[in-house]
């Protein structure tokens, strides 16, 4: 009997109304190499980028752990991991694919695309995300995965915007015939044509605007968006009870920024969080995920969480980034386009 994936069964809570704070929806965004190239998966002690194969064994130690309830990847990991490898056959974690690469997340070194207005792109078919190839045919068991992520950022320039719905639209419409489900990602401006203290409200007029049109069976599972403070988050959740609403972790920062920021979430509304460089660059990423576990489930507050990391650390023999007083520290939040 196929084991139950814990994402369908906390979305069925939180549908139903019955979710506690245990169905928390905790996934790793494991999808970086689509963004930065070969300064994916970190830097080696070595003074070197770790390889493809220590980001491989990261992911399969973080699903073997069950520690996650979503493992994000690229369709090329996606088909080593779930198809070839069946990583996922017998677990309860579920895969998921990047099924947009938009021009903003181009991260290369040399690159200048960040700082351009975005523009939609897709390098990923549906069909090699289900199946990994083309040409699979109706009713074909799934091996790779059937949910993504669709990604927009919207830039306060017409043009550029309209190219961005039409691709959202043409998305939702092969999406939706495959029978493929989705999670929304909604970016905040990657240049500064919006004032800073209207991009909360700029976010959440977009993302209920571009919703309005679509109906349940076109809709995504859940939101991803940037933590743009508690009173856009508690507007948005207000809005609409039935829109779960989850938060994207960015950059690394310390790890109280990171403790402290699944928590605030949590507590303003969101439901989810996806976590991709804070896990990814941190010390020891399984001890790392443990820790926001444990917060989500209210087991431990942020500063405590990060005493008792660094007493794991100590035990593990791993040196931390930094000492225990920095990474008590919070980082000050710049409010700006991305």
């Amino acid at each position: 009997m196929p084991v139950s994936k814990t994402l369908d069964e906390k979305l069925r809570r939180l549908r139903a109304g019955t979710a506690t704070r245990r169905d928390f929806i905790l996934a790793d965004a494991k999808d970086g190499d689509m963004a930065f190239g070969v300064t994916t998966p970190g830097p080696h002690a070595s003074g070197r980028w770790r390889s493809l194969e220590d980001y491989r064994m990261q992911i399969r130690e973080i699903v073997r752990e069950r520690l996650v309830d979503i493992m994000l990847l690229s369709v090329s990991n996606l088909e080593q991991l779930a198809i070839k490898e069946r990583l996922f056959a017998d677990s309860p974690v579920t895969p998921a694919a990047r099924a947009n690469d938009t021009t903003d997340i181009w991260m290369v070194r040399g690159g200048v695309y960040p700082q351009r207005p975005s523009r939609p792109f897709r390098t990923a078919a549906i069909e090699h995300i289900l199946h990994g190839r083309l040409g699979s045919t109706a009713g074909e068991p799934v091996t790779g995965a059937d949910l993504g992520l669709y990604s927009l950022t919207f830039t306060n320039e017409v043009e550029r915007d309209l190219e961005t719905v039409e691709a959202f639209r043409e998305f939702r419409i092969e999406a939706e015939q495959k029978r493929f489900r989705y999670f929304l990602e909604v970016f905040n401006p990657n240049v500064g044509t919006v004032r800073v203290d209207q991009i909360g409200e700029f976010l959440n007029d977009h993302i209920i605007r571009v919703l309005a049109g679509v109906p349940t069976a076109a809709r995504p599972l859940f939101l991803k968006i940037p933590y743009n403070g508690p009173a856009a988050l508690e507007e948005l959740v207000a809005y609409d009870p039935n829109l779960i609403v989850g938060i994207l972790g960015g950059g690394a920062g310390t790890t109280r920024d990171a403790f402290q920021l699944i928590h605030d979430a949590q507590h303003h509304g969101a439901r989810v969080a996806l976590f991709g460089r804070k896990i990814n660059l941190s010390e020891h990423p399984l001890t790392f995920v443990a820790f926001l576990r444990r917060i989500v489930d209210g087991e431990i507050e942020p500063a405590e969480a990060v005493r008792a990391y660094h007493g794991e650390l100590a035990k593990l023999g791993v040196k931390p980034h930094r000492p225990l007083a920095r990474d008590l520290q919070r980082t000050p939040v710049a409010r700006k386009p991305r």
